[in-house]
């Protein structure tokens, strides 16, 4: 079978985690299942989890961690990939930085990067290409609004590499930027009804890959909210007004364009004003 990689990014914010029905050490036991699932698929797989941490985010796996002590009753690989996310994890979790915001798209952006740098070449037919790669994001916190530029420019990215992502919101509400990121790039958007079956989901709706999910039915998504965030303030808007030079939005009709400086005719400005709904 065709080798699979999967990249993992874990939103690890502990303002959100600490206001959940199903607590950080419960959720730790079931996503090291799904992971060594995915590597005793094929020994082929490959394998890489980033945090998303207050402010920062880090690899958890692979790295440099000490030897693991020898355990009869524990497959070795098994063991060590548990041995180095939970090591990692606990010393990088700082309740101290809990206030900044979660670096999702940082540690998405080291998917990318980590993607790119173990894939082959462009030389390399795409038929003997030995990986299949794709990105889950198991999320907690909601949409940060001012992240929506590096998170679409992220996006695009994938789909010029032909990477999926897959997003799974675990609680809180859902996100219009995750659900964006797996619609455009062909990936799986999933709202967890039921935390007490998150390792059920998980497996069901993650652990196929991309090639295999042809013949399978998964979760898809019957609406997605398509809303963007203005440049100006970055606040979610249901109606924007586009520059028709950049495609920059905007909340409101604007003089000259704050990402290419194009100026607009008075009279263009007069009519959108006109044409705006009244507020609420």
């Amino acid at each position: 079978s065709m080798a699979s990689h999967l990249s993992l990014v874990l939103d690890l914010a502990p303002a959100h985690w600490h206001r959940a029905d199903l607590s950080l050490a419960q959720f730790l036991p079931q996503l090291l299942v799904f992971l060594n699932a995915h590597v005793a698929l094929t020994h082929a797989n490959s394998l890489a989890v980033f945090a998303a941490l207050p402010g920062k985010s880090v690899m958890l796996h692979p790295a440099a961690t000490g030897p693991v002590a020898p355990d009869a009753n524990a497959y070795t690989p098994f063991r060590e990939l548990d041995a180095a996310v939970v090591a990692n994890l606990v010393a990088e979790l700082d309740p101290v930085a809990a206030a900044a915001p979660t670096a999702l798209v940082g540690a998405l952006t080291k998917a990318l990067c980590y993607i790119n740098r173990i894939s082959p070449g462009t030389s390399t037919p795409s038929s003997d290409r030995a990986s299949d790669p794709r990105i889950l994001i198991l999320s907690v916190s909601p949409d940060l609004s001012t992240s929506y530029i590096p998170i679409m420019n992220a996006i695009f990215s994938a789909q010029k590499m032909k990477i999926t992502i897959d997003a799974c919101q675990i609680f809180g509400p859902d996100t219009v930027f995750l659900q964006q990121a797996a619609h455009l790039t062909g990936g799986a958007y999933l709202f967890l009804d039921r935390r007490d079956a998150l390792l059920q989901y998980l497996i069901m709706a993650f652990l196929p890959p991309a090639a295999t999910r042809k013949v399978l039915a998964v979760p898809t998504q019957d609406k997605i909210d398509f809303r963007a965030a203005c440049f100006c303030h970055k606040n979610i808007v249901d109606i924007g007004f586009v520059c028709s030079v950049c495609l920059s939005i905007f909340c409101q009709p604007v003089p000259v364009c704050s990402t290419c400086r194009t100026k607009f005719p008075i009279k263009t400005l007069k009519r959108l004003n006109a044409s705006r709904p009244p507020p609420p």
